[in-house]
């Protein structure tokens, strides 16, 4: 199976073509734009530029450190640019300058797809868009339509069609329609005769055996060649008189056409509807249509005409649509063309002609060998194009306004332009998304999700039932079941697990050739065009291991649309696994087969949604997929080449390669495997994202292995939920309607306890009053208030809170007022002014309470005491980084040294640096040696071994060594003088303060729990354990689910799981069963046998109340449940008093904005309908818009007086305006 990132990862790398050296690039991606977009020239010819070459430089920051501080993880890109000048008489160059030029911080994609802008982790979706190329269609409804449409890459779109007027017009970019021999008379087919030759077939007939109206003439015929005199014009009808007329002329033969072919008929029925009959006409006609204007002259009209349709600049196919038009059209123009050509034209219409008269095939707009998928590449290099054409622009002027001489390209590029460009598309592109980090899983569906939304794509308003639906060419390419509920149904869909996307950006699956009935080894990928005609077998047809024969005598097999069945000899293809069919989240769903199509998508959907839980552990019952998507997932850490572990704690392994892996001379690069593990980080969803080890100090590990395990992934699996016991039996009405009662030992044992952080941040600003102030020093705040505030007035880490604690002391000058006597005499006294300030604390949200687990500080400012401290715990931390590093070179070089040199014989006198000796000549080497002096102190001079390889050798890793302690050093300097300089923050932002808080969720009442099935429910009841039923040895359930839940779903898999994990719990062992081709009902009834357990996997029950038998048996086994993001805690919300909305003066809605419960039009009914006339008074009035009587009652509460009147609503106030803008006099008038 092909690693399931290689859609995101592959595109980037062949966009930017980073390692490939400048002049061995290919004409595509970031190379092909440039390519495209220069030379740049300005108006009257003067001056150049000229593109040479790019390189990209390296990132300013690591992943890591870019989402801490809210940075940009992106690369500077360097273009090569050369300006030429040139004599504006003689054209000759006068002058040229080379230079380098910085373009743009090009954001940079991680190794695991993503890409972090401004500290946040996004990713690019693949866009499923209408490939370029003709389609031919019929829409039929009244008369039909025989439709042609010329689709290209860039430009407008060009539509064919005939109607019941039989006329054949183009429509351009939805202006007016014109005929098409108008359009051909402008093309330079300029006479009736031409337009006929080139669409038509034309014979030759003898006048004397010709049938009456039954030809046309398809040239002119001259009554006097010489004089240029015409008897008949082209396109005339041979009627009676008219061959009479041509026989007493003494005309033999002409050339005609057959006017009874339904083709001609229309040709000739658009020549008659044609108002304009010459060529000039035509040219200033169609240039009218296009422009608007006329045209100056003949030559202008023909010009614009040519460029609009064969410049590729204006209509570009590229070379998917040079490709697409060949292949639909018959054609071998070469692939270089990107324009559109005459040929093409003709050849449509052509086409169009023969689908008129049923000689020609529509096509399938849905097909997918009409949709291709644009990836992050080829968005960003539409992107980058976009701003070199802007860039272009700025370019241009500045050419005209620089006065001699004094021009560089430097001075002529704006990078900001293309950085700021490039940014929007990463913040505001509909097709650059939040990446759904809930789980591994959710991480991984994201990068390989396609949408047919987004720019140039459709929209979800305007998307009919067709585009949306599952088409037979999806197969093995599209998952038919995993997409989302609503109304983006269909439009955002996935890739399935062997799919791959070619060059041209079509989907391409992997099939085995099939000879004479037996499977051969040989396999192709073909794409839905490629595979049209062939037959197909499905993957779980009989076969013979050991020959690859096919053993039934018939075979269902794929073809056309169709499923005939045909003998095995007649098979060309089979498929390479049953699993093709489908994605990774749906080959993830044991038992598939038996789940309808609904379910199985909610099962999909839901596993996305899985919490990573505290104590993971992987389904009894798999599909073996699990550790294929949690290794692609990047979620587990896999060891780069094999060694042994020389070092391991919760943060860090260090593995020593094996020695024929570690090459001698990268040895300081690669003289150990480093391998950093992620504690405890926030995710984008709040989740925690954490990393264990999994090996031991002195283990030996092979390339590949699992090193450690990742959120929500066991021993390398992944594992998204809990293997509970369950039963499926009403319980007292508690689990009625999809309502699930849960036993408390799973609380007891922290089942389903998951971990989340939340970040919050504190901005820390230049006001006009002067700048704020983290302090602890706040007014009117209580000591108890800021127990956990450190000297700085920052929450402690490890510190409890709860909703209102402070997290971050901050006060803000307030405006000036006039003092108080009092107030002017302390001012007088203490010299400097008593600041009046407000406490604009950070405090803890309604709702949330937990521990802090980390505070990050980013700091412009370098003068105050928050800030002094912070960049001298980050030097400290640096200097220690490079002590560090420096260490392990040391240490490594001293290693290899001793390998190589101990037991050797000096030949010559070796000394320090200061002069000391060292070792004498024809002393040897020992250990003691090395303990004594440290290589790099030493002068070693030339024949000091007698062996001069070896001497190299030591030469070389010496040499190797100093470098990289330079690098190290150099390194340590640039972080010491980034944390002098500060961090960069957002305009008028002094300091940034981040506070993470984690907080263990057990389960509850109210939470979402859910199977692999699409069986969802509600947690109802945590009911205590001796209350639940319990089976013959005394065993409580953990879990009750509605068996009614289960027949009107139609998802049986739920039931086989059930049943099969027991088995599995029963003899302590795992199963593993492929969608497809897992296992059969007897397969279960046999695990069940052997395990001991009644073969329908029912047993009796007893009640945990009573103790007594349920009346029937019961359906018992372990099921494997996940908890769903959609966690009560987050949604449970009340209000007092809160944020009103400015215009309407009502309560605002939301959790997040603190808002009320609306109170709507149907609610007002039903208080109405009771005749709650008070209630309904508060709701309408004091409860909402009226302002003075809400301020009222408030006090009247705080004093325990009786509540006042309403008063008017604002919203009355609204309308009264609204009258009086009408002009309207409306008076209000009171008793």
């Amino acid at each position: 199976m092909p690693d399931l990132l290689v859609v995101q990862v592959e595109s980037f790398r062949q966009f930017l073509q980073e390692k490939v050296p400048p002049q061995k690039r290919k004409a595509e991606g970031l190379e092909g734009v440039f390519r495209e977009n220069f030379p740049i020239e300005d108006v009257h010819g003067k001056y150049s530029l000229e593109y040479l070459n790019y390189r990209i430089g390296a990132p300013k920051s690591t992943p890591d450190e870019a989402k801490k501080k809210n940075l940009t993880y992106s690369v500077p890109v360097w273009a090569t640019l050369r300006l030429v000048r040139k004599a504006e008489e003689t054209g000759k160059v006068e002058a040229a300058i080379e230079q380098e030029v910085y373009l743009c911080d090009l954001p940079y994609m991680t190794d695991w797809g993503t890409f972090i802008i401004n500290g946040i982790e996004r990713v690019v979706v693949n866009q499923l868009h209408r490939s370029p190329g003709v389609y031919y269609e019929i829409e039929t409804g009244g008369v039909p339509t025989y439709r042609a449409m010329l689709v290209p890459y860039r430009g407008p779109w060009i539509e064919f069609t005939i109607d019941g007027s039989k006329m054949l017009g183009v429509t351009i970019s939805k202006r007016r329609k014109i005929p098409i021999t108008r359009l051909l008379r402008a093309l330079g087919y300029p006479t009736v005769s031409d337009i006929l030759k080139v669409l038509l077939d034309v014979e030759e007939i003898e006048v004397a055996k010709a049938e009456p109206d039954r030809y046309a003439l398809a040239e002119d015929v001259f009554e006097d060649k010489e004089a240029g005199v015409v008897m008949f014009e082209a396109g005339t009808r041979l009627d009676e008189d008219a061959l009479e007329t041509l026989k007493s002329h003494g005309v033999k033969k002409v050339k005609a056409i057959d006017a009874k072919n339904i083709k001609n008929e229309v040709i000739l029925a658009t020549l008659k509807q044609d108002r304009i009959k010459d060529e000039k006409s035509a040219l200033g006609n169609i240039y009218r249509t296009l422009r608007y204007t006329p045209p100056k002259n003949d030559e202008e009209a023909r010009n614009y005409i040519e460029s609009f349709f064969f410049d590729p600049t204006k209509f570009y196919l590229g070379k998917v649509g040079r490709y697409k038009l060949n292949f639909r059209l018959n054609h071998n123009i070469p692939m270089e063309t990107e324009g559109l050509t005459k040929e093409d034209l003709i050849t449509i219409v052509k086409k169009l002609l023969l689908l008129y008269v049923g000689e020609e095939r529509e096509d399938d707009v849905d097909d997918l060998a009409n949709r291709r998928v644009r990836r992050v590449g080829e968005l960003l290099y539409e992107q980058f194009r976009i701003s070199l054409l802007r860039l272009a622009r700025v370019i241009k002027e500045r050419m005209l306004l620089e006065r001699e001489g004094n021009l560089t390209p430097k001075k002529l590029v704006n990078p900001r332009l293309v950085t700021s460009s490039i940014l929007s598309f990463f913040t505001g592109e509909r097709l650059s998304q939040f990446l759904d980090q809930t789980n591994p899983l959710s991480e991984l569906t994201h990068k390989r999700r396609l949408s047919a939304l987004g720019k140039g794509g459709l929209t979800k308003e305007t998307a009919g039932f067709e585009v949306r639906d599952v088409h037979p060419s999806h197969y093995g390419r599209l998952c038919p079941i995993e997409t989302p509920e609503g109304q983006n149904i269909g439009l955002i869909t996935s890739l399935t697990t062997y799919a791959q996307i070619d060059e041209l950006g079509f989907i391409k699956t992997p099939l085995l050739k099939v000879k004479d009935g037996h499977i051969t080894k040989e396999m192709v990928e073909l794409t839905p065009y490629e595979e049209e005609g062939y037959k197909i077998a499905s993957a779980d047809i009989p076969i013979d291991p050991k020959t690859g024969k096919i053993l039934a005598e018939r075979v269902w097999v794929r073809h056309k649309g169709g499923y005939p069945l045909v003998k095995p000899e007649e098979v060309d293809f089979i498929d390479v696994s049953p699993r093709q069919v489908v994605s990774p989240s749906a080959s993830l769903i044991p038992f598939l087969e038996h789940d309808d199509a609904n379910r199985a998508l909610m099962g999909c959907n839901m596993q996305r949604q899985a919490v990573p839980l505290l104590i993971t552990e992987p389904p009894i019952v798999g599909t073996g997929m699990e550790a294929k998507v949690a290794r692609d997932s990047g979620a587990v850490l896999v060891a780069r080449r094999s060694g042994i572990v020389r070092y391991v704690d919760s943060r860090k392994i260090i593995i020593e390669p094996e020695p024929d892996t570690a090459k001698l001379g990268k040895l300081f690069e690669e003289a150990v495997d480093e391998y950093d593990l992620v504690k405890f980080e926030r995710s984008n969803q709040n989740t925690t994202v954490n990393q264990r080890p999994l090996v031991r100090i002195g283990q030996k590990v092979k390339k590949g292995d699992i090193l450690a395990d990742g959120p929500a992934t066991y021993q390398g699996d992944l594992a998204l939920g809990k293997n509970l016991l369950v039963a499926f039996a009403p319980w007292f009405g508690h689990n009625f309607e999809d309502a699930i009662i849960v036993s408390e030992r799973v609380l007891k044992d922290d089942v389903f306890t998951s971990l989340h952080i939340l970040e919050f941040q504190v901005e820390v600003r230049e006001t006009k009053l002067g700048p704020e102030e983290v302090t602890r020093d706040l007014p009117n705040v209580s000591e108890e208030a800021l127990k956990n505030l450190d000297e700085n007035g920052i929450v402690r880490i490890g510190a409890e809170v709860k909703p209102d604690d402070i997290l971050v002391g901050k006060v803000s000058p307030k405006g000036e007022r006039e003092l108080s006597p009092e107030e002017r005499l302390i001012y007088a006294i203490f010299a400097e002014k008593a600041k009046d300030v407000r406490d604009t604390s950070k405090r803890v949200p309604p709702g949330v309470q937990g521990v802090i687990v980390d505070v990050i500080v980013l700091s412009r400012r370098k003068d105050d005491p928050l800030s002094l401290k912070v960049s001298r715990e980050k030097r400290k931390k640096a200097e220690e980084r490079a002590e560090e590093a420096k260490k392990v070179v040391r240490d490594r070089l001293k290693l290899v040294l001793e390998r190589l040199l101990i037991g050797q014989k000096a030949e010559k006198t070796i000394k320090t640096k200061g002069g000391k000796i060292a070792i004498r000549s024809g002393e040897t080497f020992d250990e003691k040696f090395f303990e004594t002096y440290f290589p790099l102190d030493l002068d070693f001079p030339n024949g000091f071994v007698s062996d001069l390889e070896l001497e190299g050798k030591c030469r070389e890793v010496l040499y190797e060594a100093d470098m990289m302690l330079q690098k190290i050093e150099e390194r340590r300097k640039s972080e010491i003088e980034q944390i002098d300089r500060g961090d960069e923050l957002p305009p008028g932002v002094l300091q940034l303060i981040k506070v993470y808080v984690a907080q263990k969720r057990k389960l509850q009442v109210g939470d979402k729990l859910s199977g692999r099935h699409g069986n969802k429910g509600v947690v109802a009841k945590i009911a205590p354990c001796e209350d639940m039923p319990f089976l013959e040895d005394g065993t409580p359930v953990d879990i009750v689910l509605n068996p009614l839940g289960v027949p009107s779903r139609m998802n049986v898999g739920q039931i086989l799981e059930t049943i099969l994990g027991w088995a599995g719990k029963k003899q302590g062992i795992y199963y593993a069963t492929p969608v497809f081709e897992g296992m059969n009902i007897e397969d279960i009834r046999k695990e069940l046998k052997k395990a001991g357990l009644p073969e329908n996997g029912k047993v009796r029950l007893r009640d945990g109340r009573t103790g007594e038998y349920f009346e029937f048996d019961v359906t018992v086994g372990y099921i494997y449940m996940m908890k769903l993001i959609h966690m009560v805690e987050d949604k449970v919300h009340a209000r007092a008093i809160g944020p009103y909305s400015l215009i309407t003066q009502q309560p605002v809605g939301g959790k997040s904005h603190f808002g009320g419960q609306r109170f709507g039009e149907m609610e007002v009914w039903a208080l109405e309908a009771y005749g709650a006339a008070y209630a309904l008074q508060e709701m309408l009035t004091v409860k909402s818009d009226d302002i003075k009587g809400r301020n009222h009652l408030y006090q009247s509460i705080i004093k325990g007086e009786e509540p006042p009147e309403p008063g008017l609503p604002a919203s009355f106030d609204v309308l009264l305006k609204e009258l009086r803008g009408l002009a309207l006099d409306v008076i209000i008038e009171t008793e």
